[in-house]
């Protein structure tokens, strides 16, 4: 059974990030706020934990389209290849905050994501995810939490997302009530900036 662990995201309880760094680090999975929907993750250097999120989604690995959720700009080398001045402006003015954006990815991914040649970032704006990537000391590979209603995409309610996802997680951290619109994609790896999904995130940054 998962845990619901309350963190509140205004001042995140350190004990508790600390808990959820440590099953991150021993190939847990766990269902954390951003700030649009809530995520699915893992450590991006645990294979394992990986597959096992492929396997959840029904997907093959090395096809998988995951975010990486990064504390800030700082480490965006470990993974991408060089940018333009001009690409960098777009992600300084745009992140932390509701995007994810294409980057052509460099040969420092990891193994099974080697034959990718882009890869998604996101720095949400969102002190929970912030302080998990900071704890950790590399990105978490992410996915959004999705539901089967009709009506609603995106669960919003930790709870609910609990019960569904309790025997397949370790943690669902309840940071609030998520919102139920997801980021906005854009692909930077094309002469002019691609939206590939309108999201939360206004699309007039071109």
């Amino acid at each position: 059974m998962a845990e619901l662990l309350k963190i509140y995201n205004e001042n995140p309880e350190q004990n508790k990030i600390k808990k959820v760094v440590d099953t991150l680090r021993n190939g847990g999975l766990v269902i954390y706020p951003t700030d649009t929907v809530y995520g699915l993750g893992c450590d991006i250097t645990n294979t394992a934990a990986l597959e096992k999120i492929a396997r959840i989604k029904g997907i093959k690995l090395d096809k998988a389209n995951f975010s990486f959720i990064c504390e800030d700009l700082s480490n965006l080398s470990d993974y991408v290849k060089q940018i333009d001045t001009t690409t960098f402006k777009i992600l300084k003015r745009c992140l932390p905050g509701p995007y994810t954006f294409v980057l052509p990815g460099n040969n420092n991914l990891p193994n099974v994501f080697k034959k990718k040649k882009t890869v998604g970032i996101r720095v949400p704006d969102n002190n929970i995810c912030k302080s998990l990537v900071n704890g950790l000391g590399n990105p978490i590979v992410s996915t959004s939490i999705k539901d089967d209603d009709e009506v609603l995409e995106y669960t919003t309610d930790p709870e609910l997302i609990k019960e569904k996802w309790d025997n397949l997680v370790d943690i669902v951290i309840d940071g609030g009530y998520g919102d139920n619109i997801p980021s906005t994609v854009i692909d930077l790896t094309t002469p002019s900036p691609e939206v590939i999904r309108e999201g939360k995130g206004s699309i007039e940054i071109m």
